[in-house]
């Protein structure tokens, strides 16, 4: 299961909006790909479509998919925004992390 704090919903929403998408029939797409300064980063875009290979989760009217390799890494995060002056845009509090880097944008297991 990945979590959508109510500080993402609304950061989400809007940016959907802002790029084409409809959050109630559009996807959040999350995943994990090889590099950043801790080994493994985190993708985040948008999509219209599932594939084949894809696990659905809704969390807080945020439909959020994550391909099958992915999911291995992210089970149990709770995507959150961080705004102001200090923020760090979206965070991923990953329990499986061992390790992150300074950006919080990288970890390893």
């Amino acid at each position: 299961m990945i979590k959508v704090s109510e500080s993402a919903k609304k950061k989400v929403v809007s940016l959907m909006e802002e790029e084409g998408f409809d959050a109630i029939n559009d996807y959040v797409r999350v995943g994990v790909k090889s590099g950043g300064c801790s080994g493994l980063s985190y993708d985040l875009t948008f999509d219209k479509e599932k594939q084949d290979n894809d696990k659905v989760f809704e969390d807080n009217d945020i439909k959020v998919i994550v391909d099958k390799k992915s999911f291995l890494y992210l089970v149990g995060t709770t995507l959150e925004f961080s705004g102001g002056l200090n923020g760090k845009g979206f965070v991923f509090n990953n329990p499986n992390a061992n390790r992150t880097c300074g950006c919080g944008e990288s970890f390893s297991l």
